[in-house]
């Protein structure tokens, strides 16, 4: 398969690129660790974040029986979903607890890799900051369309929106009684998603799954070269990543790869993502949009 692969792309390797050398020790011979690991990590622990109990998908606003203390008033809704549940969920109360845990062990495994982040030199370009600029208004623009139910709905396909059912959690609603671990737990989400996801992210779909599905020595894959295989899975794949936004997540991530393309330059794509995901935080602070995070 992979020797099919590489014939059918003719990918030109440079091995004497930045692309093509790889960090000494236990990284040299798991080239793929890097770009793989501390994705894995934040996507493994991802599955135990509850989500609202009680959330209408169609509307996103709660029903009339959650209205009042959402810990306690749909407790009924709740023991229902978890006797249909495989696995016992996890109270929504504890998100900040497992976001927490999240962001921690990812930032370990990204530690643990840190010197394969450190094979591709360090540079930003003044594309990396508009990118990142215009993408939050073309995400929060094309999110609050919402036409995606509408459709996706018509073909029977109205559950991948719901898969991608954001948590929601406003830490200053839900903490208010506690005001310190309130705040200290948004400039962790805010961490999290303006720090630590756009590295990872970028790492493991531009920096591995991208070159991976070009030629079988993938590592040897010049950051920024691409065919249609790697472009269509460059798209696809972040898009099935965020269901709930699946026309945000197509324009949005076409136009990293357009910036990848155009300066070949991984960080201009994790300093774009981080502008985006960044502006998109104060946005929903500031607007009370917590349904986009």
């Amino acid at each position: 398969m992979e020797e099919s692969r590489a014939a059918s792309n003719q990918t030109d390797l440079d091995p004497g690129s930045k692309a093509g050398k790889l960090p000494t020790g236990w990284l040299s011979r798991w080239p793929w660790a890097t770009f793989v690991l501390p994705m894995a990590v934040f996507m493994l622990l991802g599955t135990l974040e509850p989500t609202p109990p009680a959330r209408d998908a169609n509307s996103g606003y709660e029903p009339e029986s959650a209205v009042g203390d959402p810990l306690s008033s749909v407790s009924g809704l709740r023991e229902q979903e978890e006797a249909e549940s495989v696995l016992p969920r996890i109270a929504y109360r504890y998100y900040p607890c497992v976001y927490t845990a999240k962001i921690l062990l990812t930032i370990v495994a990204m530690l643990l890799v840190w010197r394969g982040y450190r094979t591709f030199p360090w540079r930003v370009s003044p594309w990396a900051w508009g990118v990142g600029a215009v993408g939050v208004l073309l995400w929060i623009g094309l999110c609050q369309l919402r036409l995606e139910p509408r459709l996706l709905a018509p073909l029977g396909l109205k559950g991948l929106v719901d898969l991608g059912q954001r948590s929601a959690y406003n830490p200053l609603e839900q903490l208010g009684d506690t005001s310190g671990w309130a705040y200290l737990f948004l400039a962790i989400r805010l961490i999290g998603l303006a720090a630590v996801v756009p590295v990872i992210e970028e790492f493991f779909l531009r920096g591995f799954l991208m070159r991976f599905v070009m030629h079988d020595r993938w590592w040897q894959v010049p950051f920024g070269a691409v065919n249609p295989a790697a472009v269509v899975v460059g798209t696809a794949v972040p898009m099935l990543m965020h269901p709930g936004e699946l026309l945000a997540a197509l324009v949005w991530f076409s136009l990293v790869t357009w910036l990848m393309v155009r300066t070949r330059n991984i960080w201009d794509c994790v300093v774009a993502h981080a502008v985006t995901n960044l502006l998109l935080g104060v946005y929903v602070v500031v607007f009370d949009q917590w349904q986009l995070m």
